[in-house]
């Protein structure tokens, strides 16, 4: 199929729609792409009979491959819903109508259609089209989602304002069997039932989540799934009675007050054009069954074990993946192999993961210990309260939850394990700067979020070795509650020891000595504070460098130290405001006899605004916490306000 002057017109207005959101914004403007295989533009395919849309279907798999074979990115989810995005679009009168996904990572087949395609060539990397739905990027994306189950209720939202306004568009809410497991869906549900408003629910049955799915929902959805008629049944139902339930009984969904319809084959056209369609004119919120299957018409993602969730660059003929060159192993794979040579010694020690285990590690921990490892499905306020649950009753368990996603159990880790002071060990992956996931996935507040609760013990490695010693510290602790916090990544090379030892609670280390100024570093950031001490000796400033190794409690008398005996103290956190540095100057205050040390104190931390994708060493550099914004900001202070700028390897004014 060939761009044609009305698909070209198309496009554009489309692009035109997209919303002017300001400098901050740092996705490239979307414009039409003249090569690109897919012909057509969202409203164009309003005007094409199925079999058109189906060659738009065919066209539309292969760019997406091709996208994602040079990026990299998330492929599995985007190949299953090919044939159901472009049905949307082509039942919908998108953006009027408003269409959200959840959890967005199979929207990449939906940016290809408004608007975004070369937008798409720089998928996830610095001012390239982000990997999730994002309203400030499109007009097509009236809500952000990157964390799960969130599509209901917003949903519902939009569906209450357009009701109270006097409007007629419809809403249209796509959620993954694997997202449906979250509480909030269920919440979403039960207001949604109850209301009785108008509203359409396409849950995308591929029985895949990152994972393969858990929990009695997973089974509820196997058993309507049995009652999936042959194509030949579907099609002439759709035709005659399009909104039909096959199911011979009331689903989970028409007790909650939700019509249900399907199971259908969410790859044949022809059922969901009229399906939907139908959906779109009903006076009630209906729910849409259809079973799709994640990396569909991609041979190799069908073939693979993740069905291609999240991939790296990759041969588009073969399916052979880029293998990254490493030099040591990642921090995951660290703590897990630390918590299973614990985990041998002490059978009390459990493992739980939110349906995260190959993410967390936990998938090596669940092979040699299937039956003390738990995957509690996408549902982290569960997990921590689950876990909280295990401690009182006198395991060690180790909830091992992505930085970004425990922010989700909050109110669980404050009520359910801190204020009973339980010994729950948190094992943070992901924490700080993640790279291409973006704004939703940094790992950017856990410090602060977990620092101001009492009683919590807070640590972070410098390097892969340190990592093992904080397993076995956290271990250790029965008494309270600890956490600690690594990056996503491979760690430094360092050497592992066979059997780690507990660290002393509260007690940092100086690690080089120098006279001028010093730097006081939580966590991995201790590398590049050593490199740009290293850079600043070449401009006659001695510096100190230490490793805290524990935000809460702060060695204090290690911080006292330092700022008496320098000229100025910068503490160094990959985190943002309101963590390391505050537990230090707060330590800082109530043990300083003199009343100088504080005053002496500077923070560097991550920047008062939310960091977009790019590579990880791109959002140091843009957050100022690389070796060379490190010390750049050292020279700044030092020098009394001069701007120092960095060229040919050295600082000058």
């Amino acid at each position: 199929m060939g761009m044609t002057d009305l698909d070209l017109t198309s496009a554009r207005a489309d692009n035109d729609e997209r919303r002017d959101v300001g400098s901050d914004f740092r996705v490239c403007p979307a414009h039409v792409d003249m090569t690109s295989p897919v012909a057509t533009s969202a409203r164009d395919l309003r005007t094409l009979d199925i079999a058109a849309l189906g060659e738009v279907a065919d066209d539309l798999r292969r760019e997406l491959i091709e996208v994602v074979a040079k990026t990299g990115g998330h492929l599995g989810s985007g190949l299953g819903v090919v044939e159901l995005t472009v049905a949307l679009h082509h039942v919908y009168d998108t953006p009027a109508d408003k269409l959200i996904w959840d959890v967005s990572h199979q929207c990449y087949p939906h940016k290809l259609l408004t608007g975004r395609r070369t937008a798409m060539t720089r998928l996830r990397q610095a001012g390239g089209a982000a990997g999730f739905t994002t309203r400030t990027e499109s007009a097509h994306d009236p809500f952000g989602a990157a964390h799960s189950s969130t599509s209901i209720s917003a949903g519902f939202g939009f569906a209450v304002a357009r009701d109270l306004a006097g409007d007629h568009h419809n809403i249209v809410s796509v959620i993954g069997d694997g997202a449906a497991s979250g509480g909030l869906a269920f919440e979403g549900l039960n207001n949604l039932g109850a209301s009785g408003r108008r509203m359409t629910i396409v849950l995308n049955d591929n029985n895949m989540s990152i994972a393969p799915p858990v929990g009695a929902l997973s089974s509820h959805f196997d058993r309507l799934r049995v009652h999936m008629p042959a194509r030949g049944v579907q099609r002439a139902t759709a035709r005659t009675a399009p909104l039909s339930s096959f199911v011979g009984g009331p689903t989970l969904f028409d007790l909650m007050g939700v019509a249900y319809c399907g199971p259908y084959d969410g790859h044949d056209l022809q059922v969901l054009v009229p399906v939907l369609a139908a959906a779109r004119s009903a006076d009630r919120p209906v729910l849409v069954h259809i079973v799709t299957e994640k990396g569909h018409g991609y041979a190799p993602a069908v073939g693979s074990a993740d069905c291609y969730h999240g991939v790296g660059k990759f041969d588009v003929p073969t399916g052979r993946l880029d293998k990254p060159v490493t030099k040591a192993p990642s921090y995951t794979k660290v703590f897990a192999e630390a918590l299973i040579g614990a985990a041998d010694r002490d059978p009390r020690i459990v493992a739980i993961t939110a349906a995260m285990p190959s993410g967390t590690g936990l998938d090596l921990f669940a092979r040699r210990f299937p039956d003390r490892c738990f995957d509690v499905g996408i549902a982290e306020q569960h997990a921590v309260t689950f876990a909280a649950g295990l401690a009182a009753a006198g395991m060690v368990p180790f909830a091992a939850i992505y930085s970004t996603f425990l922010q989700r159990g909050y109110d669980q880790v404050v009520h359910d394990v801190a204020i009973q002071r339980l010994p729950v060990r948190f094992a943070i992956d992901r924490a700080g700067l993640v790279g291409a996931d973006g704004v939703t996935h940094h790992g950017s507040y856990d410090i602060a979020f977990l620092g101001c609760l009492p009683g919590f013990v807070l640590m972070a490695p410098s390097d892969e070795g340190e990592l093992q010693r904080m397993v076995a510290t956290a271990i250790a602790i029965d008494d309270r509650p600890s956490a600690l916090r690594y990056p996503r990544g491979e760690g430094l090379g360092v050497p592992l020891a066979a059997d780690p030892a507990p660290l002393e609670i509260g007690r940092g280390r100086i690690v080089r000595e120098g006279s001028d100024i010093a730097i006081l570093s939580y966590g991995t950031c201790l590398a590049r504070a050593l490199a740009a001490a290293d850079k600043l000796a070449e401009s006659g400033i001695a510096v100190t460098v230490a490793d805290a190794r524990f935000a809460k409690p702060v060695d204090a008398d290690l911080a006292v130290r330092l700022a008496s005996n320098h000229a100025v103290v910068f503490t160094l956190e990959e985190g943002s405001s309101g963590g390391f540095a505050t537990q230090v100057m707060q330590a800082v205050q109530q043990a300083d006899e003199r009343g100088v040390a504080a005053g002496r104190i500077r923070s560097l931390h991550l920047p008062d605004w939310f960091i977009e994708h790019g590579s990880q060493s791109e959002q140091e550099q843009w957050a100022g916490i690389d070796a060379n914004g490190i010390a750049a900001t050292v020279l700044q202070v030092v020098g009394r306000g001069r701007r120092t700028v960095y060229r040919n390897g050295r600082f000058g004014t």
